[in-house]
């Protein structure tokens, strides 16, 4: 029998994603939750590619999309579960596995052929706007998720959506990966054509930003861990 008191998922998704889920909503978040949010990601992530010629075999299955998604998900957990206090809510992979696959729905931006009605260099810079809007979509729900889901303090939550981006970027960068991953992710094609398109200059100053604020963020989180964990400690010993 149906929970009455379960959301379903459109519901539970449309108010999620116009920052009106509930603390109780997402406890009752479940496996069908997980389950339609892993579909969600898997159609957006065949949208990104379903006009694309030249896309490979693999790509066009969607399946990257929800690798990428759990992949995301294990990286935000470590970084978010040592920062807990006593009283503040359990926080499990699965659910803020639920919670990053239920914010998909916007990627669904990325299955619009602009392409097709406008030039190369118009559909480019077109695309990275979608691009913006939907990771800082995501980025503002996750923070949402971590002060009223997860029932973070304000500088926990900072350095906890802060972090994990800087550390992405970094790495991408270092490996030479940022452009490839940005061209993806935008579905940005025949750059080739349009080589003063913006992209680089984005690159760039994302680069330099996440490098200067990478270890200042690692001394802040050390600070907060070790400040979580006296905590937990206290709460142990006056539970004694």
């Amino acid at each position: 029998m149906r929970d009455p008191d379960r959301p379903s998922f459109a519901r539970a998704a449309g108010r999620l994603l116009t920052f009106r889920l509930s603390p109780d909503d997402l406890a009752r978040l479940d496996g069908r939750h997980l389950a339609l949010g892993l579909a969600c990601t898997w159609l957006v992530g065949v949208g990104r590619f379903w006009d694309d010629p030249v896309a490979s075999a693999w790509r066009k299955t969607g399946l990257g999309s929800v690798v990428y998604a759990i992949v995301l998900s294990a990286f935000l957990w470590i970084v978010v579960a040592p920062l807990r206090r006593p009283g503040e809510l359990r926080l499990s992979y699965a659910k803020l596995l639920t919670v990053i696959t239920m914010t998909a729905p916007p990627a669904a931006l990325y299955a619009i052929p602009v392409e097709r009605f406008t030039s190369m260099p118009v559909a480019i810079q077109i695309n990275l706007g979608f691009l913006s809007v939907v990771a800082g979509w995501r980025v503002a729900l996750l923070v949402h998720y971590l002060r009223r889901g997860v029932g973070l303090r304000w500088p926990a939550v900072i350095t906890a959506t802060l972090l994990p981006l800087a550390l992405i970027v970094t790495g991408l960068t270092y490996f030479n990966l940022a452009t490839g991953v940005i061209e993806i992710m935008g579905g940005l094609r025949d750059r080739a054509k349009s080589p003063d398109d913006g992209v680089n200059g984005v690159l760039l100053a994302l680069a330099l930003l996440s490098h200067l604020a990478v270890s200042p963020l690692l001394v802040v989180y050390a600070v907060l861990v070790v400040k979580a964990r006296w905590w937990r400690g206290g709460a142990g010993r006056r539970n004694r």
